[in-house]
């Protein structure tokens, strides 16, 4: 029977509709940390040594956990009768077109990595990845291209969409083959029932929330960075960078633009602001590929492509399980410090964006048949963003091994090496509306990511159904979101953001396993 609820929510009041033990439990955690952050001297420092214990003890959890979730997806697809189930009943038709489902699960699904790191890491893996560290090529060498980029697909593959795939996967089937609500803690209550599913989707709800906050928090963190950086480059403003690095009040600015722009795309809903962002988001992404494909290194980025797929397929098993814990040597010290900085840090941030993610990917995909969602949901992005890495990436790495940048890209900080990349390959006249692109680009993924992680947080709290008097909570969570960006960026940078989304995802990668063990158990107790 179909259970219209598993929250318990608020009958009148400002709650009305939603669980206040959550949302004010919640609340009162973002209020300490933003409190404790900005008050406590050695905040960053303290988060640094808990983020150092966190990989230390927890990093092979990450990797283990992450490796499984992908091969479960890929086996539930596979396998005949699983992959040919549908997300409702028989007769239940699709809500969006393929492409604008695809474009939606995508736009929010990826956030700005794209754009950050699009360059960014392959240009470090060129310079530094385990390959190198174990002697099997030479840093900035021709031959060691092809590792470069098979660590970047790594971190973009199959392995981190599947940890959305399974998130939405679960919420997916319990909502709209078994009538939960669609929330969170939908599985858990559905498999333990009474007071233990009560006690316990509680605190599966609080973790989501927690970790959707962190995880977009540490989203448009590293954003606005570039941000500013773009900005600077179409404005030439002086009070935007010091010393070539963002001001305060660069980055206050931007946030506060994020927070505004997502929060009325929020309130206009998902069929209309949401939908129309991801839309352009798309069309935006396809048009600087195109614009890259005709002016930049092709070829070169053709052969990295195949490359890189072929070694990334090869060698995914062993990248998938390796844990380099012993430090008792400098290669394995070495080793251990990229992995941490590199792999552990990325599987840490996507996870801590499947709760909205997740449920956002099941939100769109009523219909669906199993198989049909994972290749929308982990395959087709994977190949999205080979393409896309091989051919921006790849272009400025040709343009520093042709010695036409002359060390400009790989000089340049993170955050800026998109932009160097357009300065090497564009005369002056094109650079300026190139750089307007990636800033409006930027933007649109940004306003995408945040404004869903904004309604997804509203429908959690609400147990999973649309309220008509959302519009106050939706600003209320906008408001904390865009505070604790702030805060976090201001007295600790990047590298508390970065200290707080590996501490925070680790609660729910436990609750995303126990969701896929709730899977399992459905499945085989739903068998004719």
């Amino acid at each position: 029977m179909p259970h219209s609820s598993v929250t318990n929510v608020e009958t009148t009041g400002f709650y009305r509709g939603y669980n206040r033990g959550i949302a004010v439990s919640v609340k009162l955690i973002i209020v300490v940390l933003v409190l404790w952050a900005s008050t406590t001297d050695d905040a960053a420092d303290l988060l640094l040594v808990i983020q150092g214990a966190t990989i230390e003890y927890f990093g092979a959890w990450y990797i283990g956990a992450t490796g499984l979730f992908m091969a479960l997806c890929i086996v539930l697809a596979v396998l005949p009768k699983t992959g040919a189930q549908r997300l409702g009943t028989a007769t239940t038709e699709p809500e969006f077109s393929r492409f604008a489902w695809f474009s939606m699960m995508f736009g929010a699904g990826i956030g700005v990595g794209m754009l950050t790191y699009s360059t960014a890491e392959p240009l470090y893996h060129f310079g530094n990845n385990p390959d190198v560290i174990k002697g099997h090529a030479d840093a900035l060498s021709r031959e060691n291209v092809g590792y470069a980029f098979k660590w970047t697909l790594l971190h973009y593959g199959l392995t981190p969409w599947a940890c959305y795939a399974v998130v939405g996967l679960s919420l997916a089937y319990f909502s709209y083959r078994r009538g939960m609500p669609l929330t969170i803690r939908a599985p858990f209550s559905a498999l333990l029932g009474g007071r233990a599913g009560t006690t316990v989707g509680a605190l599966v709800d609080t973790a989501a929330i927690l970790a959707t906050l962190i995880g977009i928090a540490v989203t448009i963190g590293y954003g606005v960075t570039q941000l500013a950086y773009g900005a600077f480059r179409i404005t030439g403003w002086d009070w935007i960078l010091n010393n070539d690095q963002p001001t305060t009040m660069a980055l206050a600015v931007a946030v506060a633009i994020i927070v505004a722009a997502s929060m009325m795309s929020a309130l206009s809903g998902l069929g209309r602001g949401i939908k129309w962002l991801s839309t352009v988001n798309m069309a935006l992404s396809w048009l600087l590929l195109l614009i890259f494909v005709v002016f930049g290194a092709t070829l070169f980025a053709g052969e990295v492509f195949v490359q890189g797929i072929v070694d990334y397929l090869a060698d995914l098993p062993s990248m998938s399980t390796t844990v380099w814990s012993d430090t008792s040597t400098a290669e394995n010290q070495a080793l251990s410090q990229w992995q941490s900085n590199w792999t552990i840090f990325y599987w840490a941030w996507w996870i801590a964006f499947t709760p909205f993610v997740g449920l956002f990917l099941a939100r769109v995909s009523r219909g669906r048949t199993l198989r049909e969602y994972v290749i929308g949901a982990i395959i087709l992005p994977s190949l999205m963003c080979f393409a896309w890495f091989c051919i921006i990436g790849g272009t400025a790495l040709s343009l520093e091994l042709s010695g036409i940048a002359q060390g400009s890209i790989l000089e340049a900080d993170l955050s800026a090496q998109l932009f160097a990349t357009l300065d090497a390959l564009f005369q002056p006249p094109w650079v300026f509306p190139m750089a307007c692109l990636c800033v409006v680009l930027l933007l649109t993924y940004l306003i995408t990511s945040a404004d869903s992680a904004v309604l997804v947080v509203n429908t959690i709290v609400s147990g999973g159904v649309e309220q008509d008097h959302a519009s106050p909570h939706i600003v209320l969570w906008s408001l904390l979101l865009g505070l604790v960006i702030i805060t976090l960026l201001v007295t600790g940078g990047l590298d508390a953001l970065r200290s707080v989304m590996i501490i925070g995802a680790l609660p729910f990668s436990g609750v995303m396993f126990f969701m896929i063990l709730s899977l399992l158990i459905a499945m085989w107790r739903d068998q004719p």
